[in-house]
């Protein structure tokens, strides 16, 4: 198996561990008509709730969560559907003023407000994940460990 092979999935798994993946599909050019595509996608834009529900089935298989540990993950899936949905909240905010110029100062504190809410997003997301955790068998955990210390090494590029 090749390094790239294993790495994707958990990959994006590691996102999906963090509340959240961009992912841009563009559709096929002879698939649709010009005027279709405008109808069906106005503009290509990010929306972090996209595939949440993707992320959260990817989650739960990777981490091979039994029928006993569902009560444990529920709150985990909760976790990430209510971050998802807050991102988009703020990403919808700021496209509608999106052809306002910004000074620097607004830039940097639109910085600072995405940061704040990840920095939420992660503590909403521990304390929903931390009893799951405790409830994974030897091998869980060591897949969860691997998916957290992916994700870490992957931002730290």
């Amino acid at each position: 198996m090749s390094i790239r092979r294993t790495a994707l999935p958990r990959l994006a798994l590691a996102a999906a561990l963090a509340g959240g993946l961009a992912t841009l599909a563009a559709p096929a050019a002879d698939a649709q008509a010009p005027a279709a595509q405008a109808q069906a996608q106005p503009e290509h834009q990010f929306d972090p709730a996209r595939h949440v529900e993707g992320r959260i089935a990817f989650l739960k298989a990777e981490l091979k969560i039994t029928d006993a540990q569902a009560p444990l993950f529920a709150p985990v899936a909760e976790a990430m559907r209510a971050n998802a949905k807050d991102m988009a909240r703020l990403h919808e905010r700021y496209r509608a003023d999106r052809d306002k110029p910004m000074t620097a100062v607004e830039r940097l504190e639109t910085r600072v407000k995405f940061g704040e809410l990840r920095t939420q997003h992660q503590q909403r997301f521990l304390a929903a994940f931390k009893p799951l955790y405790d409830s994974l068998s030897a091998d869980q955990k060591k897949t969860a460990d691997e998916l957290v210390s992916m994700r870490h090494h992957h931002h730290m590029r």
